[in-house]
């Protein structure tokens, strides 16, 4: 299903202001406690609700589709082994054997098998430093490196790292809070930067209400990275060079899709990262099986094969996030939605408000 959008390339379309304040810094107190904007583009009309509604908003037969990735402590600091200098740095995900893959800064200019000692950034009296030594940076300034332990690379983050915060939120280091909240509660596989933000508002008790509702659920994988909030640097969506994410669909998931599609049920996406996900693994016309990389950019028009209907936060301007929501509902459409979300005071980005379009 998708909306008759047409293609504008322009970078500039997708802009909107927004003041300061609405950006959302920490959690809302209850994680199901968010507002929610519900565009129906249909009718074309825009609706006021809370996420404790979705269950009444959507219909018997429908399918949610859940991200269950699980975020990463993968933001680390540390030293320069030989000199002493500050270095900090993000990791990436697990290479070949004991490889691990992460982007950093520091003063001056790193080399080739120098070493980095890592220290732990919440228990830095209780845990020994850990010495990485770096084997090669690739042309995306990512390097390659091994640390002197043989422990898994997610064990080890788990004693050195800490959750990494958007740069929004003012804060390096989170707090107690963050490493629940910034979580999902079905968050099952390891392996992202990020959260799949969408997914933060739900609690075990409103998924059993979509339940009982007769919506059933799925799950995807996709790890996010951070290429999905780099903003787009050229003038042209055309011009732009998508990064590209791990991703995968499970067999039974797929069957159970197309069997809801059959029956003529709607395929809910939470978030945009199952929307690419689910997208990647239709891309026949059919939905199949997939695991692999997937370097996707859905942008006006898209002609969307997989979902029907998607639950998401609000994206930050001139995002690929943002520019995949307008493919979907309408750039205009959405561009009324977000100066009525801000108009109404709703919160923005990882910990804000949603909107559900239908």
């Amino acid at each position: 299903m998708s909306a008759d959008v047409p293609e504008i390339d322009e970078l500039d379309t997708y802009s909107y202001e927004l003041p300061e304040e609405l950006i959302a810094k920490e959690p809302p107190e209850q994680r199901d406690g968010a507002k929610l904007l519900v565009l129906n583009r249909a009718e074309q009309t825009i609706e006021h609700r809370t996420i404790r509604d979705l269950p009444g908003l959507l219909k018997t037969g429908d399918r949610l589709v859940l991200n269950d990735t699980r975020v990463v402590p993968a933001r680390i600091i540390g030293y320069r082994t030989a000199t002493g200098g500050k270095w900090e740095g993000l990791f990436l995900r697990r290479g070949e054997g004991r490889d691990w893959h992460f982007i950093s800064q520091t003063r001056g200019r790193l080399l080739s098998g120098e070493s980095i000692t890592l220290t732990s950034i919440h228990h830095p009296d209780g845990t020994p430093p850990l010495e990485v030594k770096l084997v090669d940076r690739d042309a995306h300034g990512v390097w390659q490196a091994q640390p002197e332990s043989d422990d898994d690379a997610f064990e080890l983050l788990q004693r050195y790292g800490t959750v990494p915060l958007p740069p929004y939120m003012h804060r390096k280091v989170a707090a107690d809070s963050d490493w629940d909240r910034y979580q999902t509660t079905f968050a099952a596989t390891p392996g992202s930067v990020a959260a799949p933000t969408a997914g933060l508002h739900f609690t075990p008790e409103l998924l059993a209400a979509c339940s009982e509702r007769g919506v059933d659920q799925s799950r995807v994988t996709l790890h996010v990275g951070m290429g999905t909030f780099r903003p787009i640097s050229v003038e042209r969506l055309s011009d732009h060079d998508m990064h590209s994410e791990w991703c995968e669909l499970g067999e039974a998931s797929a069957q159970h899709l197309r069997q809801t599609k059959g029956n003529g049920g709607r395929i809910v996406s939470v978030g945009t990262t199952s929307v690419r996900t689910l997208e990647t693994a239709a891309r026949s016309g059919t939905i199949k099986p997939w695991s692999g990389e997937t370097s996707l950019f859905i942008r006006p028009p898209y002609e969307f094969q997989a979902i029907d209907c998607l639950l998401t936060n609000f994206h930050l301007p001139q995002s690929t996030l943002l520019v995949l929501v307008c493919a979907l509902a309408g750039t205009d459409f959405v561009k009324e939605a977000y100066r009525i979300a801000v108009e109404h005071r709703y919160r923005f980005f990882s910990y804000g408000d949603a909107m559900l379009i239908l």
